[in-house]
């Protein structure tokens, strides 16, 4: 036990510190009054009752509490004990701590996860009228937005904006609302960021907006397919006195093609080649020349990475990518091929995006076995397959009856403990064998599914029970709908169809009107007007980030 513990520890001692008369707030009895206060803390952490005495009334000043509470939680590490410390003071002994001691305790407790006890601590603090310090404050509302505490951290920013309109020294830096905002926008909580934005930043006297803002502001709703509302906060920024950057022209350009509004988009493009400090970069083109490629227009997609050239902008892998993708989609494979070249004069080493687009692209124009010369060529050049191309050579050699190569493709891919496998890859599989009348291999399939955490959805239950009723196998089919309604995972009108019909059949009427009463009222029709029987991703969009 260190020394000075020992000696206040002593009754004799504390029974001086009793009879004394009030003691300064600096100096040795101060100091001696406040290791004795923290003794008491840690000895009677589970009742303070015992600092209830007239005594303690009297000689607890606001220096001496942040002392104590600077000591417990520092020395002690012991953030908890410091609060309880502070809200019996405040509450019980009616004492005004300062506001050091409102600093110290929402940094502590906000770096240790005590949200709701920094939050009280907070109303404390507005009670009394206090201010937190500038990077007190910058800290504490991060903590709590990142722990998801997105109201209390909107609410201290505000009202300590609001505290300090008639003090010219407090601003709150662009870069603590900013991150704010960025948090929201990560979580999906794009109008709540919008209302933030709009409601209190722009109208306050204290939060200025810089150009950063607006970004993030104008990212998040072009993200959600907001263009023209971003566009509204694009015309207003030279309000506040900022301008936009070339990232604000690039992210409305890339939102205005997300909506396939691309000539709009490569109007925007134009005024910007044309403004004296602004210089589009590859980024900007790029997302024009990948919206001409999302509507089939690959001649303007060619045309402008042409110009693109011209202007000395040296196209990049993901343009590449993006147009061998495009030309793929359209079956002009013959383009693909020669843009791939291109790509490599360039000397833009192809990945494993490229491949697996010229792979689909094969697959497509019904090439499967140049889509599997290709898939041997990626593994000579040690490029791994991923997911969608793995689902794309699966799902092709499942349309063409080549059950056998699909499987063994798919075992492959279960080996692989770097992809985690979706359903949409194995359901080709499943309804090839199921069609095939290999129920025996289709569930063995859906059980290696569930081994690798892959969960069924509706097309998987679907094709699983549709492919039992076929065999008369209609225990197991009832089994399979249970545990679809088990997982709620709604059936489709099809699946109810068939399955009652077979049940009918089978002389299950009874289960039938089972399955006719626990299914979905509102059933949707989108598999009665495919022609397939049974709907799964055969197709994909291969996803190329710009």
């Amino acid at each position: 036990m260190p020394l000075w513990v020992q000696r206040v520890s002593n009754i004799s001692l504390i029974a001086r510190f009793h009879t004394s008369k009030s003691l300064p707030s600096y100096g040795p009895e101060a100091i001696w009054f406040t290791k004795v206060v923290c003794l008491l803390c840690f000895h009677h952490s589970q009742s303070l009752d015992v600092f209830t005495s007239d005594y303690f009334r009297q000689n607890l000043d606001p220096h001496i509490a942040f002392n104590v509470i600077h000591h417990i939680n520092t020395n002690l590490n012991n953030p908890r004990l410091a609060f309880n410390f502070f809200k019996h003071t405040r509450v019980n002994l009616n004492l005004v701590h300062c506001i050091g001691t409102f600093n110290l305790l929402l940094r502590s407790l906000c770096q240790m996860g005590f949200h709701d006890s920094a939050t009280l601590v907070f109303k404390y603090m507005k009670a009394d009228g206090f201010l937190l310090d500038g990077s007190i404050l910058e800290s504490v509302v991060l903590a709590l937005a990142n722990a998801g505490k997105f109201g209390i951290a909107k609410e201290i920013l505000i009202s300590q904006a609001e505290l300090g309109s008639d003090e010219g020294s407090f601003v709150v830096r662009p870069f603590v609302h900013n991150s704010l905002l960025s948090l929201l926008m990560k979580r999906n909580q794009v109008d709540e960021a919008v209302d933030f934005f709009k409601d209190h930043i722009l109208r306050s006297e204290r939060l200025f907006p810089d150009t950063c803002t607006f970004n993030i502001v104008i990212r998040g709703l072009c993200r959600v397919g907001g263009v023209d509302k971003a566009f509204e906060f694009f015309n207003d920024m030279g309000s506040f006195d900022c301008f936009p950057d070339l990232v604000t022209y690039n992210t409305l350009i890339n939102g205005l093609c997300g909506v396939g509004q691309v000539d709009r988009a490569r109007s925007l493009l134009r005024s910007l080649e044309l403004q004296d400090g602004y210089s589009p970069d590859v980024v900007t083109y790029t997302s024009v020349i990948s919206g001409y490629c999302k509507l089939g227009r690959m001649d303007d997609a060619i045309n402008l990475m042409d110009e693109m050239i011209t202007y000395g902008i040296t196209p990049t892998m993901v343009t590449f990518n993006i147009l061998i993708n495009g030309f793929g989609k359209i079956g002009d494979m013959f383009s693909a091929q020669n843009m791939y070249e291109r790509m490599c004069a360039f000397g833009c080493p192809p990945d494993v995006v490229t491949f697996t687009s010229l792979i689909d692209g094969h697959c497509r124009t019904g090439d499967l076995d140049q889509g599997l010369r290709l898939w041997d060529e990626m593994n000579t050049r040690n490029l791994w397959p991923n997911l969608y191309t793995f689902s794309v050579l699966i799902g092709a050699l499942s349309r063409e009856n080549r059950l056998n190569e699909a499987r063994e493709l798919l075992r492959q891919l279960i080996l692989r403990d770097d992809i985690v496998p979706q359903p949409f890859v194995y359901n080709p599989v499943l309804d090839g064998f199921c069609k095939a009348g290999n129920l025996n291999e289709a569930n063995v399939i859906a059980a290696e599914m569930e081994s690798k955490g892959c969960c069924h959805d509706k097309f998987t239950f679907t094709i699983l029970i549709l492919g039992h009723c076929m065999k008369g196998r209609m225990l197991e089919a009832m089994a399979i709908y249970d545990k679809m309604m088990s997982l709620g995972c709604a059936p489709d009108d099809i699946t109810v169809s068939c399955l009652t019909s077979c049940l009918l059949k089978a002389g299950m009427a009874k289960e039938a009107y089972k399955v006719r009463l626990t299914s979905p009222k509102d059933l949707h029709s989108d598999l009665s007007s495919s022609k397939q029987s049974v709907p799964f991703r055969t197709r994909l969009d291969i996803p190329v980030a710009v």
